[in-house]
């Protein structure tokens, strides 16, 4: 790594560390009702709506909210999809979307997947990227949000049959914490070129003659492929700031263009382009601290922070150093892969140049660190490890850092497994954070530990068993094992990324995807929430000399050792005919 990668990854953390102390000061004091600011409008808010703030839920009563609430916005999505032709707001006259397609990308973001079959400037009118895919960007985060504020307080309270109100934690999460960071945020995306209008697409004259190919029918009726000369371009417009600021910050990386953020008009700038590093891990990291300030104890928020830090610098080190020793075949044949004066030389396939290797490298690890799914680079031209660095990410679980809630929720189901493991070397009943750990927890532990890794290797093995999946692989042998099994861990992991050289848009994996990516997300949240129910009724138990410390150095190692010897042993073998193999073929010559 050169020096400017180190320069780059350092300034990253400390510019997320030194933002995400004090947003969790303001996370907290919202989600406790203590933000005096908003409290009168929000009365009357919860007047209007017949929301009762002062009653509370129990664990039940709240998935089922919450599961509502999402299958209402499923319906809603779908609904303006299929619609959409007949909408106001679509300029370019877009048509209503296929039934699988719609069904698909309704799913995917809901469930703050944001995985995408489809090129939004060549499919989507205005309405349905505001009003289904925005807003959904928006209530996908909170019900992330509001589940692990729900475990939190499964944690600190005692005794009670009750975990908080879904509507109230909904509302809050919205109204006061997402909307205003994306609102400035959007601000600074403008102030750095992202369009934000509702003009149709503008042709524009280009300063040289352009030649491309375009499907024909002849007269006997067989395709064929024509040249065309030009010198116009369409650009595609649309409001586009307001949707990526809220794709970032709550972790949902759906890009209003395909190039997603690789797009100029989307990603701009290099200090656009840290700004997004930095805001997909913004709120994940704020909730660790935030977990610190609700159980009562700052250093347990700290320990779990540093564990998902270590494992995040690992893949970013590693992503980073694979992109950038470049691909041997073409060191081969002479060929100078040098990026730039300042940095050195390395795979430059798939990225733009006005990023570069090490932060495009850094912004992969972060989008599958995070769940957040947004791509800077074409994920499928990484090297082969370079590639597996963003791939195991995801079947981690998602829990370095993870999605808006989710990933410290899936961290803190790794906590419990952690503490049962040191329980049981030293013959004694676990704990964590003053709970007595017991065979329900385990069970639920036990489900939400599995699920995914389920969904991923089912699905992968009925995709490449079947021949409506393999009719997408157009990359033979390992590479092309690696873009399913990729596909597969996006939807289950609810990141969204892709590795692109898949092809999805079909019935069977627009299907297949649907549900993985439903069950990857609500077949997790369920149990965790069933935990929050059984913790909080729990008595809180009192530091003894027997206690494990979870605040100290072995726990953060147990923790980080537990993360990859339960998350990702699962995933080995399918590693090793993926990226691996790839990796041993390009460096046997």
């Amino acid at each position: 790594m050169t020096t400017s990668s180190w320069m780059l990854l350092v300034v990253d953390v400390l510019v997320l560390l030194a933002l995400a102390w004090p947003l969790a000061r303001m996370i907290d004091a919202v989600m406790a009702g203590r933000f005096t600011q908003v409290r009168r409008l929000e009365s009357k808010l919860f007047r209007c709506l017949g929301i009762h703030a002062q009653e509370e839920h129990g664990w039940l009563r709240y998935s089922i909210g919450l599961l509502s609430f999402n299958t209402l916005g499923v319906l809603v999505v779908y609904a303006l999809q299929r619609g959409q032709g007949h909408l106001p707001f679509n300029p370019q006259h877009m048509p209503a979307i296929t039934p699988d397609s719609a069904f698909n990308t309704a799913i995917s973001f809901v469930s703050n997947t944001n995985w995408q079959a489809y090129s939004g400037e060549t499919s989507m009118s205005y309405l349905t990227q505001m009003l289904a895919y925005t807003v959904q960007n928006f209530l996908s985060a909170a019900s992330g949000a509001v589940v692990v504020i729900a475990l939190i307080r499964g944690f600190a309270r005692h005794s009670m049959q009750v975990i908080g109100n879904v509507w109230v934690d909904l509302m809050r999460m919205t109204l006061w914490v997402l909307l205003p960071l994306s609102l400035i945020f959007a601000v600074f995306l403008v102030g750095q070129g992202v369009i934000q209008n509702l003009s149709a697409y503008k042709p524009v004259h280009t300063l040289e003659a352009q030649t491309w190919q375009e499907a024909q029918t002849t007269g006997a009726g067989q395709p064929v492929m024509r040249d065309r000369h030009g010198q116009t371009q369409i650009l595609a417009m649309g409001p586009v700031a307001s949707q990526e600021a809220i794709k970032m910050l709550g972790t949902n990386g759906g890009g209003f263009f395909n190039a997603n953020s690789a797009h100029p008009y989307e990603n701009p700038t290099p200090l656009s382009n840290f700004a997004e590093m930095v805001s997909m891990l913004l709120i994940p990291a704020a909730l660790c601290f935030v977990l610190g300030r609700m159980v009562g104890d700052q250093r347990q928020g700290i320990a779990i922070i540093a564990a998902m830090l270590v494992l995040f610098l690992i893949g970013a080190v590693a992503c980073m150093n694979f992109e950038q020793q470049g691909n041997p075949r073409l060191k081969a044949l002479g060929v100078d892969q040098q990026a730039s004066a300042w940095q050195a030389g390395g795979n430059m396939e798939g990225k733009e140049t006005r990023f570069g290797i090490a932060a495009s490298a850094l912004f992969t690890t972060t989008t599958t660190a995070a769940s957040c799914g947004a791509v800077n680079t074409m994920h499928d031209s990484l090297t082969p490890l370079g590639g597996a660095v963003p791939l195991v990410m995801m079947q981690l679980g998602e829990v370095v850092f993870g999605g808006v809630g989710s990933g410290l929720y899936g961290m803190l189901v790794f906590a419990l497994m952690a503490v049962f493991v040191a329980g049981l070397m030293i013959g004694r009943t676990p704990e964590y954070l003053g709970k007595k750990i017991g065979v329900y927890e385990m069970k639920m532990v036990a489900i939400a530990i599995l699920i995914t890794p389920l969904l991923v290797l089912v699905g992968t093995a009925l995709a490449v068993m079947s021949d409506a999946g393999r009719a997408g692989i157009f990359n033979p042998g390992p590479h092309g094992f690696t873009e399913v099994l990729y596909a597969l861990s996006s939807a289950a992991n609810n990141n969204g990324s892709a590795f692109a050289g898949l092809s999805v848009d079909t019935p069977f994996y627009n299907i297949l995807l649907a549900v993985v990516m439903w069950c990857g997300r609500f077949g997790i949240i369920v149990p965790v929430l069933a935990l929050a129910g059984s913790l909080a009724a729990k008595k809180r138990l009192e530091v003894t000399d027997g206690t494990l410390p979870t605040h100290d150095l072995l726990f953060v190692s147990l923790l980080i050792g537990t993360v990859l010897l339960v998350g990702l042993l699962n995933y080995v073998p399918a590693l090793a005919l993926g990226p691996v193999v790839e990796h041993l073929m390009l460096w046997a010559h």
